[in-house]
């Protein structure tokens, strides 16, 4: 069986013979849409030519796949068209924490400096700061979480409030990332979770809820606890894996640049790696007539995804800090550097009730959240501004999708998707999962074809002795309780 496909883009070019991609030319800008037929054959074509690979997206997902399929030596075309299929600039400011050991690992490789120096960073609530956290890898290293809780200022959050975070590390040393333990805490919200274990009211409040408001981009009661407790486990597994650096400038400008040039404008393949969000793919399952017909592909209809909404504001210039999801450019980005105006960057998550304002609208409320945590800004004037709506750009992890997730690879044999919301084992998050789900699709693609060899996947570092001994003497527990009768008659 090998792949039939027919796109849709603005584009001119020859058309040539299935089973490779045939494009279509319509007016106008692009249009997610994926036609896709059986089309015999029982595997790669047998000749010795190049062999023609097509990803879809170029986010870090994208880019994941086909740098290292280029560097394989195959024939690898890259699609993208204003965000339908995956932009490369991220939807808004994301960090990029310690843990991010493959990313590092091809900035390295590419011998590119895009990155901040290790940052500090600041959360603030509608009464003022309430956190400030330090470069923590600079500090003596206590055991997991003794050190996130130490290290951190809490500015208003008593000592007996933050020792109730405490009862949640059972929960996190429960969650080994296996399949059980996603389904197991996929079906209660964050709050659930978080309320079972005995989290303070003020703990809540001020810190986790809107930890996760940043982290899952979405309020904690609409939040898998399945996936609460992949990322924490992920950023808070050692002390300095909550440390990140930022992008100097736009992703595409700074990471995404020295790697272009590898592609071609040929648009036939003999394998396909889809690497687009939940929406785009969600699109492309709708005009397909077979796809539809797959159960894999069925039910990623069930799948959510969060409105974006990105706000950079010019001010003239005065003395500036930026809080938990306000960042200052000019400490940032290198072309803001010298700049003669404060330019600051708020990013809203959720914001489908805020897409629906105009921007005049738009800016007043930014300026009226800003000036709560900025001293003397509303004595500030907007002398520019630059706004970017994003709907149903990132994904939303809610209570009960782990079900409808896919895995890396299809019942097409020459068929891989790959994405933050990729089922992995892997145990990465955000860009990083991106960038590794691609590469471990890069990896399905060598194993199709049988030539080339395999991308280097770091793994996730491991957990430190005391977690490691804790997680075996639960898992041991939980190997003896399950030889009890009506150890499953229970709801679980």
């Amino acid at each position: 069986m090998s792949l039939a496909s027919c796109w849709r883009f603005p584009l001119t070019l020859p058309v040539q013979t299935t089973p490779r991609f045939t494009p279509r030319y319509p007016s106008g800008r692009a249009s997610a849409q994926l036609d896709v037929t059986d089309a015999g054959g029982g595997g790669p074509n047998d000749d010795k030519k190049i062999k023609k690979v097509v990803v879809v997206g170029s986010g870090w997902a994208g880019l994941g796949a086909a740098h290292h399929l280029c560097n394989q030596g195959f024939d690898v075309t890259v699609l993208e068209s204003d965000n339908e299929f995956g932009g490369l600039d991220e939807v808004g400011i994301r960090g990029y924490w310690y843990p991010y050991r493959n990313i590092f690992s091809l900035v390295d490789e590419l011998d590119i400096k895009p990155f901040t120096n290790w940052t500090k960073l600041a959360q603030y609530s509608a009464e003022g700061l309430e956190v400030e956290f330090p470069v923590f890898q600079v500090l003596p290293q206590l055991p997991t979480p003794l050190g996130t809780l130490y290290y951190s200022q809490f500015v208003q959050l008593p000592l007996v409030d933050r020792l109730t975070s405490l009862p949640v590390t059972a929960a996190a040393i429960d969650f080994d990332n296996t399949d059980t333990a996603w389904r197991k805490y996929d079906s209660i919200t964050a709050r659930e979770l978080f309320k079972q274990f005995g989290c303070s009211e003020r703990l809540y409040q001020k810190v986790l809820a809107p930890l996760l408001q940043v982290g899952l981009l979405a309020p904690a009661e609409q939040c898998s606890a399945a996936a609460t407790l992949g990322l924490l486990s992920y950023i808070l597994a050692h002390q300095k894996d909550f440390d990140l650096v930022l992008c100097r400038g736009t992703t595409r400008e700074k990471i995404f640049k020295p790697v272009d040039g590898v592609y071609d404008n040929q648009r036939f393949a003999d394998a396909v790696v889809l690497a687009v969000g939940i929406s785009t793919l969600q699109k492309l399952i709708e005009n397909s007539a077979v796809l539809c017909t797959r159960e894999e592909f069925v039910k990623v209809s069930n799948l959510a995804t969060i409105d974006v909404l990105s706000v950079k504001l010019w001010l003239d210039r005065f003395d500036d800090s930026f809080g938990w999801s306000f960042f200052d450019l000019n400490a940032i980005h290198d072309d803001n550097k010298d700049s003669t105006v404060t330019v600051l960057q708020a990013d809203f998550y959720r914001a489908n009730e805020l897409l629906l304002l105009t921007d005049k609208q738009i800016v007043a409320k930014v300026t009226s959240y800003l000036s709560k945590c900025i001293k003397d800004f509303k004595n500030a004037t907007v002398i520019n501004k630059e706004i970017g709506r994003f709907p149903k750009s990132s994904t939303h992890f809610f209570p009960g999708s782990y079900k409808y997730m896919m895995r890396g690879s299809t019942s097409f044999p020459n068929l891989f998707v790959a994405g933050d919301w990729i089922i992995t084992r892997h145990g990465s998050w955000s860009q990083e999962k991106s960038y590794v789900t691609g590469l471990e699709a890069a990896n399905r693609t060598v194993d199709y074809f049988g030539e080339g060899g395999f991308a280097k996947i770091i793994p996730v570092e491991e957990d430190e002795p005391h977690i490691q001994a804790l997680r075996s003497l639960n898992r041991s527990f939980n190997d003896i309780k399950a030889q009890f009768p009506l150890s499953s008659y229970f709801l679980q």
